[in-house]
């Protein structure tokens, strides 16, 4: 049982790249947001003197809840979904159990908060089947998809993790980027059940912070309790609403049909060169070569950045995370350079 974070759990994918460099270590979809959201959020701009008003962050819940047929009540808005890693403590666990490997932040802010919590390590190909949740775990924290891994787990078998008394934590960044969003959560009331999404890969609202919870209002509660007034602006508001419309929704799964089809290429590439690919449908890539530090500083050296992988908890020196982009031939013909 671990109290404390590990060196290196606050490294993100950010950090790889430099100016001009092509960046495969971060997984936002396009450069910036689509024309017609930026223009909804620029006739926004006149209205930043004033503090953020009910009614706007009353359109926005209304948009949540009705993009995921929730109740209003059980939407809770969010700086991002790394807000609600933040946030996790609020919880008050006793003993939390953080399904691995995974996003590290809800491991930083537990251990922040002096939370107990150990890591239930999944073992290549990373199946949630393979892992055993202690039974005394009253808070356990899964991805799904999960981050770095690009495994879907089944609804099925996250369902099976809840127990009396047990909080189950849904990380769903990365839903919106599966086709129909099979496996989600999102749309079902389970008592015991946070589901955390976020705006920020699909819309390219990474400097904006955007996102949500889903779930029963008694949770989201506790959840926010603590948050200052205005915890969120009125352009965050401004993206919420905008991007949960029936209209966003739409052209964001036309998208995610053109991402799972331009994945089965990258990983075809990346196969034909001896990589091993984990076997996944997210917008990014885990594979493993025979030393990943040394492949990584080469094609820092080609100007190419990846994500290293021995930061997270079940991995070790042969993986690395590759975003899905158009470009992935220049990314495989770098790694075939140096490819025993």
């Amino acid at each position: 049982m671990a109290s404390q974070s590990r060196p290196g759990a606050r490294y993100h994918g950010d950090q790889a790249a430099g100016p001009g460099m092509l960046d495969f270590a971060v997984n936002v979809r396009a450069d910036q947001p689509p024309s017609w959201l930026v223009d909804r959020l620029a006739a926004r701009m006149a209205d930043l003197g004033r503090y953020p008003g009910a009614a706007d962050e009353q359109r926005a819940r209304e948009a949540v809840a009705a993009r995921h047929g929730r109740g209003i009540d059980e939407v809770a808005l969010l700086g991002g979904a790394a807000e609600g890693f933040a946030l996790l403590p609020e919880l008050r666990s006793r003993s939390a159990a953080l399904i691995a490997p995974s996003f590290t932040e809800p491991e930083v802010a537990l251990a922040a908060a002096g939370v107990p919590f150990r890591h239930v390590v999944l073992a290549p190909p990373f199946h949630l089947s393979d892992g055993r949740v202690p039974d005394d775990a009253d808070l356990v924290i899964i991805g799904n998809p999960t981050n770095p891994t690009s495994v879907l787990h089944t609804r099925e078998q996250i369902r099976a993790l809840r127990r009396p008394g047990r909080i189950i934590v849904v990380d769903e960044a990365f839903a919106d980027a599966v086709p129909g969003e099979t496996e989600s959560l999102a749309a079902e009331a389970l008592p015991d059940v946070v589901v955390l999404r976020s705006l920020t890969k699909t819309w390219a609202l990474a400097g904006l912070r955007v996102g949500y919870a889903l779930g029963p209002p008694d949770l989201l509660e506790r959840l926010t309790a603590r948050r200052p007034h205005w915890p969120l602006g009125t352009l965050q508001l401004e993206a919420i609403t905008a991007c949960s419309s029936p209209e966003a929704v739409a052209e964001a799964d036309r998208g995610a049909q053109r991402l799972r089809r331009l994945r089965v290429e990258m990983v075809e590439g990346l196969t034909s060169i001896g990589a091993n690919v984990v076997d996944g449908c997210a917008p990014f890539v885990l594979f493993a070569v025979a030393d990943a530090g040394l492949m990584r500083k080469h094609l820092d050296g080609k100007g190419i950045a990846v994500r290293r992988c021995d930061t997270f908890v079940g991995l070790d020196g042969e993986f690395l995370r590759a975003a899905v982009r158009p470009e992935w031939p220049a990314l495989v013909e770098a790694i075939a350079e140096v490819m025993p």
